[in-house]
């Protein structure tokens, strides 16, 4: 059984930077893609960023080049960092992680930009 625990959410002002992590539980770790959804008031949920085992990244476009998908397989974990943050960016950001055709999900992250 996969557990995947996020922290690292919280209020930040539009502009600021927050950064999230994952731990994961399951093992192998690093033979598994990862990435990062999230669900936004009275949306859906959605892709944000993933990672591959080979460390190749992809990102919605929403997020090129403000987010940053990171993981260190020796930790088990991944990061998103998250800078020049958005409102429209507010959400419960969720770690995912798919494993031999069955998809794990965290229990997610709140994050608010707002003044």
């Amino acid at each position: 059984q996969v557990q995947l625990v996020e922290s690292g959410g919280g209020l930040v002002l539009p502009g600021g930077s927050l950064s999230l992590s994952c731990a994961a539980s399951g093992r192998p770790f690093g033979l598994y893609t990862m990435a990062w959804y999230r669900q936004g008031p009275g949306k859906q949920r959605e892709f944000v960023a993933g990672i591959y085992p080979n460390g190749s990244t992809k990102y919605a476009d929403s997020v090129k080049g403000r987010f940053t998908i990171s993981r260190n397989n020796a930790k088990f974990a991944v990061y998103l960092q998250m800078n020049s943050l958005a409102p429209e960016d507010t959400a419960v950001y969720y770690c995912y992680q798919t494993r031999s055709g069955v998809d794990y999900w965290g229990q997610g992250t709140q994050v608010t930009v707002s003044s």
